[in-house]
């Protein structure tokens, strides 16, 4: 349960980093920004449905792409599995119109924040179950 809350909270975190760090990432409050019938009315809530979203992403398939692509994962050395986190993104881009991210390096840039922000909070959190 920790790895998860810690993969939600690492999803919003980076995107909102991502937001102000990396050009041309864009999260936007829409005017009939809703989901299932929910209306979003702030742009923080915006940020948690799209960590949420990712987050489950990340901890329900990622895993299962992971070793589908573990030849490749050898390969570069466990260069793809950034690739991996950067198409989760991108499918989440697609998803939902309050999210944009260009492709390539601006949506690299995204998936290397958000590994770096899961890779720390999933450490401060073994560390605290020690």
């Amino acid at each position: 349960m920790g790895k998860l809350i810690a993969y939600i909270a690492a999803a919003a975190a980076g995107l909102w980093l991502a937001t102000i760090f990396v050009p041309g990432v864009k999260v936007e409050l829409l005017p009939d920004s809703n989901f299932f019938g929910f209306i979003l009315t702030a742009r923080w809530q915006v940020f948690l449905l799209l960590g949420i979203i990712l987050g489950l992403l990340n901890y329900f398939v990622k895993p299962l792409l992971e070793a589908i692509a573990l030849p490749l994962k050898i390969i570069t050395l466990g260069f793809f599995s950034l690739i991996i986190s950067a198409a989760l993104i991108w499918i989440v881009d697609l998803i939902f119109e309050e999210l944009f991210v260009p492709l390539w390096l601006p949506l690299l840039y995204t998936a290397l924040i958000i590994w770096i922000l899961s890779f720390i909070l999933s450490k401060i959190l073994d560390r605290q179950h020690q």
